[in-house]
């Protein structure tokens, strides 16, 4: 399964995996979402996420969200 990963454009401490390029189950509410890379079938991904819950939440809801804490 190749995963996709998505920004939230109105919040910048949010990002998502989606199962689609075009990001069509990522929720509305925090769009506009701009793509910012695409993981294969065997890549790991970032910040040591599980790629088999990645998978799951995808699978079950079509996307799974994420935040990047603040530095300091």
């Amino acid at each position: 399964m190749r995963i996709f990963m998505f920004a939230s454009q109105s919040r910048g401490d949010l990002h998502a995996f989606a199962g689609d390029e075009s990001g069509s189950k990522l929720p509305a509410k925090f769009g506009p979402w701009g793509l910012t890379g695409t993981l294969l079938a065997r890549q790991s991904p970032p910040h040591n996420f599980s790629r088999r819950t990645i998978e799951q939440a995808i699978s079950a809801e079509g996307f799974q969200l994420w935040r990047v804490k603040p530095k300091g």
